[in-house]
């Protein structure tokens, strides 16, 4: 588990300015591999599964790690995938815990 994973996701009060630069890129780098960062604004991953169900299985988990970490992705499902789109929407850009919330969905993959 990564060190990001071991972390909270901590709630976003506004009145920062979105992670760009040298801090997005450290961030970034610390992510496990199919992260991308999508215009400086939001990340992304597509998931690959062997069927529906476990498309399925793994969204809802993602779901309830929104709901326990108040901080909740875009999610995409379809036949055997899910994609996985962060951002936080208070400063409409990226903060640590957007980079929290991916490597905890990883560990969960």
């Amino acid at each position: 588990m990564s060190e990001l994973a071991k972390k909270d996701c901590v709630p976003c009060k506004g009145g920062v300015p979105p992670l760009a630069g040298n801090a997005l890129r450290q961030l970034s780098n610390q992510l496990d591999e199919g992260w991308q960062v999508i215009n400086g604004h939001h990340i992304e991953k597509l998931y690959s599964f062997k069927n529906f169900r476990e498309a399925l299985d793994f969204t809802n988990q993602v779901g309830e790690l929104a709901e326990e970490q108040n901080h909740h992705p875009d999610l995409y499902l379809a036949w055997g995938k899910v994609r996985v789109t962060i951002w936080t929407h208070k400063i409409d850009g990226l903060t640590e815990s957007d980079f929290v919330f991916a490597a905890r969905t990883d560990a969960l993959a």
